[in-house]
């Protein structure tokens, strides 16, 4: 079987931005199933747009695959590509949603942003794609 990846086992560089960053795919190997891929992204940064002050989460995004499945090395690519970027919480986690679901296009998909408190406050932003 070929795989068309152009980053996994490559030294790449680190996208500084989200639109530089190419989520790859790759042909699910079990298209006549349904089952979840779960993924966990306990390192996530990005910064608050007003206060440029970093904010920390974890993220875990779950899915069923339709007919591609995203590359964990990409992912982690995407996923850095915030570090630098403005951002509120609830946008941040959904735009996460919106470029997976455009990547992959999914049967479903749920993305939990976890983000640390800062003042005593954390939130948890969920995000959904279709139906489980």
């Amino acid at each position: 079987m070929s795989y068309d990846l152009k980053q996994l086992g490559q030294n790449v560089p680190y996208p500084t931005q989200p639109e530089e960053a190419i989520l790859e795919t790759f042909a699910n190997p079990a298209p006549g199933r349904n089952y979840t891929i779960a993924i966990h992204c306990p390192e996530f940064t990005t910064l608050c747009p007003i206060t440029n002050q970093p904010d920390f989460a974890t993220f875990d995004i779950s899915y069923i695959p339709d007919e591609l499945c995203i590359e964990s090395k990409a992912l982690k690519l995407y996923l850095f590509s915030f570090r630098n970027i403005g951002s509120f919480h609830e946008a941040v986690t959904n735009r996460i949603l919106d470029d997976l679901v455009k990547a992959c296009q999914p049967k479903w998909m749920e993305i939990k942003g976890n983000f640390n408190s800062r003042g005593g406050i954390g939130f948890v932003i969920t995000a959904t794609h279709g139906l489980k």
